[in-house]
C-alpha cells in the first residue's frame, strides 16, 4: 500500500462515500485499541468527512450522544463518562432510549464489528464454539440485535482473517445477513471493509462478494484469508486511493492528533488495562 496514506485513512475515505445526507449514523462508544478504531474511530472520521464533502446534514449517534461536534478541537481526550457528558453535541438521550432509535426506524447507516462475520453478513460477538460450552466467551450481543434488525444499512469493519470471515457464525448476535431477512425491517449488511478489500452482497446468491481490492493486495491473499470460497470477479476493481484533499481534511481539520484513527482517545483505558 502507498506509504502516502494509512489503511485507516483509506477506509475512512471509502466509508465517507457511503454516508447519506439527512440520515442518522450510529457508532458505539468502544473501549480501546484496534476494535475501537474499526467500530468508532473510522466511522466517526468518515461521517465528518462526508459532512464536509457531500452530506452536510448527516448526523451521528455515538451511543447516547447525538450529533457530537467532530472537529479536533472539540473531541474529548478520553471516553470517560465525564468527558462524554461535556462533549459539545446537539443533544444527549438516556442510554436506555438509544435502542428505541433503531426500533423507530431512525437509524440509516449503523457500524459494527465482530469476532465472526459469515458469508451472508451475519455477526457474532457472543461466543466461539457451542453457546452452552464455548471455547471463548465474548462480550455478548450488546446492541447488535437491534442494530442488525432495524438499521437501514449495516457497515462492518473487521480484520481480514479466515477465523473472522467464516462460512457460518457459531452464534448470531446480529442478524444482518441476507440469506433470509423475512420479518426484519432493516436493510442488513451493506458492506464489509477489511485490511485487504471491500465486500458487498451479491443480490442473487445473498452472499458476500469482493467489490474492490486495496492497492498492492492480490486475489490470492484474499482467498487465503477467507474462511469460505469468496466470490471475486476477474475484472474486480482496485479501491481508489485517497485524494490529497481528503488527506488534508483528515490530518489537518478532523483528526490531526489521531485520537480516532490511532485510538488515542482510548489511551487512558489502555493504561488501566495494563
Amino acid at each position: 500500500m502507498d506509504k502516502r496514506y494509512s489503511l485507516e485513512e483509506l477506509l475512512a475515505v471509502e466509508v465517507s462515500k457511503r454516508v447519506v445526507d439527512d440520515e442518522m449514523n450510529f457508532t458505539g462508544i468502544g473501549t480501546g485499541g484496534k476494535a475501537y478504531i474499526r467500530t468508532c474511530g473510522i466511522p466517526l472520521v468518515a461521517v465528518r468527512l462526508a459532512q464536509l464533502r457531500h452530506a452536510p446534514n448527516a448526523l451521528c449517534m455515538m451511543g447516547p450522544v447525538l450529533d457530537p461536534v467532530l472537529d479536533h478541537d472539540t473531541i474529548p481526550s478520553s471516553n470517560w463518562e465525564y468527558d462524554l457528558i461535556y462533549w459539545p453535541c446537539r443533544s444527549q438521550i438516556p442510554l436506555e432510549d438509544c435502542l428505541g432509535m433503531f426500533r423507530l426506524g431512525l437509524v440509516g447507516l449503523a457500524f459494527a464489528s465482530g469476532a465472526q462475520v459469515d458469508k451472508f453478513g451475519n455477526l457474532n460477538i457472543a461466543c466461539i464454539g457451542d453457546y452452552a460450552n464455548p471455547k471463548i466467551r465474548l462480550p455478548g450481543v450488546l446492541a447488535q440485535t437491534e442494530l442488525a434488525s432495524h438499521a437501514k444499512r449495516v457497515g462492518i469493519i473487521v480484520n481480514h482473517d479466515k477465523r473472522i470471515l467464516v462460512d457460518r457464525c457459531d452464534f448470531i448476535s446480529g442478524a444482518a445477513g441476507h440469506e433470509d431477512r423475512s420479518g426484519l425491517p432493516g436493510g442488513g449488511t451493506a458492506f464489509v471493509m477489511t485490511n485487504l478489500c471491500i465486500m458487498g452482497i451479491n443480490p442473487k446468491t445473498k452472499m458476500m462478494r469482493v467489490e474492490s481490492i486495496h492497492p498492492g493486495v492480490t486475489a490470492e491473499q484474499i482467498r487465503d484469508n477467507t474462511g469460505y470460497d469468496i466470490e471475486i470477479s476477474p475484472s474486480v476493481s482496485i479501491t481508489p486511493e485517497p485524494s490529497d484533499d481528503d488527506l488534508r481534511l483528515l490530518r489537518e481539520q478532523i483528526d490531526p492528533k489521531k485520537l480516532f484513527l490511532n485510538a488515542g482517545i482510548t489511551q487512558d483505558w489502555a493504561t488501566l488495562e495494563e
